[in-house]
């Protein structure tokens, strides 16, 4: 019986605290933080630049239509190390897309913060300089991942399969234009 009349003082007491605020015109004070406001270009959640490219982590990754596991799968990236653009972020979360434009909301931890780039031009040209006049050391054709290992401004140096060189950062897509590596 006791627990009942303690129980019904707290209510009468969270109550009429509610209604003397409301009768006061005193604000009801939360303990809820303000809303985070993000910035254009600057993912609210991990305070990251926007766009950015990241990798798939695994050899399988579904995209969904929306943030959360009861959203439809509109797509599956199968290919290990392919590079994705983030392009949002909510909570857990990242809206990704691929050299196609093709993507959805992925689980942050499908993601790899490992750089790789994938090579838009078939037999594209790795050279031993960042340099026109460099010596062509390797060919690679279209649609081959490659891993990033350092860019200037128009240059990347990457790795396939054990050679490295450099390639024309207009031949591969995964890194901004204008990004510099170190």
């Amino acid at each position: 019986m006791w627990r009942f009349v303690l129980v019904l003082a707290v209510l009468g007491a969270l109550w009429g605290g509610a209604a003397a605020a409301q009768e006061t015109d005193t604000p009801v004070t939360t303990d809820k933080p303000p809303e985070k406001q993000c910035q254009p270009d600057i993912g609210c959640v991990t305070n990251l630049p926007l766009p950015r490219f990241v990798s798939l982590k695994g050899s399988e990754g579904n995209a969904r239509r929306g943030p959360g596991l009861t959203h439809r799968i509109d797509w599956v990236f199968t290919r290990a190390g392919m590079p994705l653009k983030i392009t949002a972020e909510y909570e857990n979360w990242r809206r990704v897309e691929d050299f196609e434009g093709a993507g959805g909301w992925v689980h942050y931890s499908l993601l790899s913060g490992v750089r790789t780039a994938l090579v838009t031009l078939d037999m594209a040209e790795f050279l031993d300089a960042p340099e026109d006049k460099g010596t062509v050391i390797a060919q690679a054709e279209l649609g081959v991942i490659a891993r990033v290992l350092e860019c200037s401004s128009e240059w990347c140096r990457v790795a396939i399969e054990g050679q490295r060189g450099w390639v024309r950062k207009s031949s591969i897509w995964g890194v901004k234009p204008d990004e510099i590596i170190e």
